[in-house]
């Protein structure tokens, strides 16, 4: 007999009783969690198997907002980061938290069709921010894209503004398929920063695009593409 079965026979049978209770109360109501998971990522690991570039964007718009965030916490998952949906804990719209080297970085998502992710969205989600950002930044993700203000607005922030096609870069990235697309090209992510080895984030300025170390302000290296 081991020391468990032991512990147990040690109780009185109306104990006994109450702990299988307590046992099986448990059980129910981690089952349909776990249910719950797995059919989430079986159906998001089929999104991340949609090899039409148009196809995939439009799974991705068909998406509750509430599955959305879901999915792009998913996504940073594969991408090595700790992942955890915010819940609506914090002000300016995070709404996942993901957490790569022990920094913390945070993510706004917005399932848009056919509006675009204004200036005023981008500048409320860094005010909220700026107090909490140390090594990190924010990742501004959309199904569609951003007007050219709130391009402009970002680009000397350290916050990363992925529209619908910089979203599927980012897919197709998680998939490990030899880093097709663009990220197996020379000039295209993931560069570092010769100067404090961040990563490089395209950004465009008055004279056009150009590349930004992610750790901008800190870092104010740049590169022309």
């Amino acid at each position: 007999m081991n020391s468990t079965s032991a512990l147990f026979d040690s109780f009185k049978p109306i104990t006994q009783i109450i702990i299988l209770l307590f046992l099986l109360i448990a059980a129910f109501e981690l089952v349909p969690v776990f249910i719950d998971r797995w059919r989430r990522d079986k159906k998001f690991f089929g999104i991340n198997k949609i090899y039409s570039d148009r196809n995939l964007l439009l799974m991705l718009r068909g998406l509750k907002p509430a599955e959305f965030e879901d999915y792009i916490g998913f996504l940073f998952n594969r991408l090595g980061f700790a992942t955890e949906l915010s819940g609506g804990s914090h002000d300016g719209g995070v709404d996942v938290i993901a957490t790569k080297d022990g920094i913390k970085h945070y993510i706004q998502c917005k399932k848009f069709i056919t509006s675009k992710v204004t200036v005023g969205a981008v500048r409320d989600f860094y005010g909220a921010l700026v107090d909490h950002l140390v090594d990190g930044k924010g990742y501004f993700v959309t199904t569609n894209t951003f007007t050219l203000e709130a391009e402009k607005f970002a680009e000397d922030k350290p916050i990363e503004l992925i529209d619908g096609q910089g979203l599927i870069k980012y897919i197709r990235l998680a998939q490990g398929e030899d880093k097709i697309v663009s990220f197996k090209k020379e000039h295209d992510f993931p560069q570092r920063c010769a100067r404090c080895g961040g990563a490089l984030i395209e950004k465009t300025g008055r004279y056009g695009s150009f590349w930004g170390c992610s750790n901008y302000p800190k870092c104010k290296f740049t590169k022309k593409i």
